[in-house]
């Protein structure tokens, strides 16, 4: 069971969340004949504390902030692990870590990760040359990229041997009512992600409710999903303008360093995702309502298909999705009343979602399992991993649905986490717990075996 000081914690949370939605019940009845602009918000500073943003490598990720769209206030928070300077070389200590995941935890090895038994040192050693082959390397000079205060520039389209890393679109979570990308627990969470899974993290700060209701917030992960994909197609583009400078071709839309630029002269691709990002291989992230999120997006990707190109949606973390429907499971009867956050405020969080007059739990943005959801057939859908708590009222839905996922064969394991509650890995209280560190942990590994060039190798 949680600790005493969960339980206390828990009564303390709900009584000031319960007062928030209803102060916003009671304030989006009285502005309902005001026009709400689709400019929207998409954070509460007067709610949480908010990290500010830092270009420098000073724990080991660089984070910047960029609006992605001029009409709304849709903005990602840019994570950049400091190993796209360089392959990181095995030590003593890192390789004890290593062998402690793979020998200790049972749940690891289920995964087919190698026993202690199996591992000798030069296997270990192969493995990080496995992984400096699949993801590329970086030369000295690219070192240099960084000023004297620590401050990553980005770099040139005419670099050579700039290391490609995979990109993970990451959704926050909080009853699409409050939460943000650049909170304090959500800054803290996507830079240990970062770091685990060696990958540039995206953190969408899309549109809350009731100010903007579905399908605000589900269009704009969407629209980030295609802003990645046209920031790809800009720095191919700044990469053939360049090649053509160095042949002596016209640079009349670039700048010195071959980017291509406005008409003020900024470069309009983003230098960090021309630099490292490798949009192939793509991950979608999302927590609590941000499950729900990530699962339209990858959707709407298997729907566009090579419209997206090069961005490909090859999986899907999806960790306690905040689904819910009108005939409710045997979790939603026993734990209607379960930690942080029970079955009856949920419930107004949905009513301060859907658009008025549209209550109703069986929404598709709601339920995964409803008839008639419409999408693409279940079988396009990519790799999906389920994240569950023990003591949280949403599981039995969210493993339904990966139970519905692997009956056409989709690679959708769940893994659920005893004694644990909702948002157990990246609520405030909980993100420096043992078990939170697992969690990251345990999605590290999966999502190693599918963003790894070489298929399922074995990369840590």
């Amino acid at each position: 069971m949680p600790s005493v000081a969960v339980k206390l914690y828990s009564v303390f949370f709900k009584f000031i969340l319960k007062h928030r939605l209803q102060n916003r019940i009671d304030n989006n009845a009285a502005a309902n004949n005001d026009v709400v602009t689709s400019f929207g918000v998409t954070s509460r500073p007067d709610e949480e504390s908010i990290t500010a943003s830092n270009p420098s490598f000073s724990d080991g990720v660089a984070t910047k902030d960029i609006h992605i769209d001029p009409t709304t206030s849709v903005s990602i928070r840019v994570f950049l692990p400091e190993t796209c300077l360089g392959s990181p070389e095995p030590d003593s200590k890192s390789r004890s870590r290593v062998t402690a995941l793979i020998g200790s935890d049972p749940r690891r090895n289920s995964y087919g990760a190698a026993t202690t038994d199996n591992v000798n040192d030069n296997r270990y050693r192969n493995s990080f040359n496995h992984r400096r082959n699949s993801y590329g390397s970086c030369n000295v000079d690219d070192l240099a990229l960084k000023s004297d205060n620590g401050v990553y520039r980005g770099y040139a389209p005419m670099g050579k041997n700039c290391r490609k890393l995979p990109v993970m679109l990451q959704f926050h979570g909080g009853g699409f009512v409050s939460g943000s990308n650049d909170s304090v627990s959500n800054d803290f969470f996507c830079r240990r992600i970062a770091k685990l899974c060696d990958v540039i993290v995206l953190a969408v700060g899309y549109r809350l409710s009731p100010e903007n209701r579905y399908p605000g917030a589900f269009e704009d992960g969407l629209k980030a999903l295609h802003w990645l994909a046209k920031q790809a197609n800009l720095a191919e583009c700044s990469k053939s303008l360049g090649n053509r400078r160095g042949g002596g071709g016209d640079m009349k839309k670039s700048d010195s360093h071959g980017h291509i630029a406005d008409a003020f002269g900024a470069s309009m691709a983003e230098p960090w995702l021309a630099a490292h990002g490798d949009p192939s291989r793509c991950v979608l992230l999302g927590v609590s309502c941000g499950g729900n999120i990530a699962d339209y997006v990858a959707r709407k990707a298997v729907e566009a298909g090579n419209l997206l190109d090069p961005v490909k949606v090859v999986a899907q973390v999806l960790m306690y999705p905040f689904f819910i429907g009108n005939v409710p499971t045997h979790s939603e009867i026993k734990l209607a009343n379960s930690y942080f956050y029970d079955k009856a405020m949920c419930i107004l969080a949905w009513k301060l979602f859907l658009p008025e007059g549209e209550f109703d739990l069986d929404h598709p943005a709601a339920n995964p399992l409803v008839a008639g959801r419409g999408g693409p057939p279940l079988k396009r859908m990519p790799p999906t991993l389920t994240i569950v708590a023990e003591l949280d009222w949403m599981r039995d839905r969210a493993i339904a649905y990966s139970e519905e996922l692997r009956k056409v064969n989709v690679d959708a394991p769940v893994l659920e986490y005893k004694d644990a509650v909702h948002e157990f890995a990246t609520l405030d209280m909980l993100l420096k717990t043992p078990q939170a560190q697992a969690c990251a942990e345990d999605i590290a590994i999966w999502v190693k075996k599918h963003i790894s060039l070489r298929g399922h190798e074995f990369s840590y």
